[in-house]
């Protein structure tokens, strides 16, 4: 029996392709030939090859901002998985206060990113701001704007309280997803606590934690907005992350062919670490 194959269906994702092509191909496309070329003006240009690739990949700023990028991302990483998780599995399953924590949990993701810096900004102040003055008062010499321990606790902390939600909120709707069945099944046998997490909850929110693992990982290799808010990447550029760093490069000194060298040489950091982060962790799901 032959198929009938049916070519009209491709009129429909014809306008995503459309879509895509001119919100990511074509720039990506410019930025690739700006990376390649010495641009002194509108008219005025020249092909240099990958001599600004040679430059970047030699700048001193680009392996300082490389190293806190891969520490900060590695810090966030640490924290806000396990701490999303312990989250997701005390809060209520059913009830009023289940709407009550799902609501408290959203309310940081809803803010603004620079509202977020300018928060903590100020509650980090040790004249004004609750945080700073509280632990002056305690006898800590806390000082996110000198002590460059203080500016990089600070912006953890940050975005600590600003995107575990989101760990939480996934990895609840995975908890969610599991039969109530696995559970009768767990407590017929007389399961641990830790047994029923360890071989039931865990595997079945590997999925929402691969989710979860990349998207904060990719924001947080990206941040930019709530450390420039908090602390203008000082003290010096101890909270100077690889974003800023391009920034300057491109907007403060206008270099457009490094920095556009500079932002693929990010985006492909990004890729292999992501790509990395899922080929671990697919394999260790299939090897259970």
């Amino acid at each position: 029996m032959n198929k009938v194959h049916n070519n009209k269906a491709w009129w429909l994702v014809l306008p995503v392709f459309l879509l895509v092509a001119f919100s990511a191909i074509v720039p990506m496309m410019t930025v690739v030939n700006y990376s390649v070329q010495d641009i002194f003006d509108a008219s005025t240009r020249f092909f240099v090859g990958t001599d600004w690739y040679k430059q970047v990949l030699q700048d001193t700023r680009l392996h300082d901002s490389l190293l806190r990028q891969f520490v900060f991302s590695s810090c966030v990483l640490l924290i806000e998985i396990p701490l999303g998780i312990a989250i997701a599995l005390s809060m209520p399953t059913q009830g009023r206060w289940t709407s009550v924590c799902l609501i408290v949990l959203a309310i940081p993701l809803l803010i603004p990113w620079n509202v977020v810096g300018t928060i903590w900004q100020i509650f980090g102040r040790a004249d004004i701001g609750l945080l700073g003055w509280s632990l002056n008062a305690l006898g800590v010499d806390y000082n996110y704007a000198s002590n460059t321990m203080d500016a990089w606790v600070t912006v953890l902390v940050m975005d600590v309280w600003h995107w575990t939600s989101l760990v939480a909120l996934l990895c609840y709707s995975g908890l969610r997803a599991i039969p109530d069945v696995y559970y009768q099944a767990a407590r017929i046998d007389r399961a641990s606590p830790w047994a029923v997490f360890r071989h039931i909850q865990l595997p079945k929110m590997k999925s929402v934690l691969l989710i979860a693992v990349l998207l904060r990982f990719m924001d947080s290799f990206m941040i930019y907005t709530e450390p420039f808010v908090l602390t203008g990447g000082g003290p010096g550029n101890a909270t100077t992350f690889l974003s800023q760093t391009l920034t300057q490069m491109a907007v403060g000194q206008f270099d457009l062919g490094p920095a556009a060298a500079f932002s693929l040489v990010y985006f492909l950091i990004i890729l292999l670490v992501s790509w990395l982060f899922y080929t671990a962790m697919t394999h260790a799901d299939q090897n259970r």
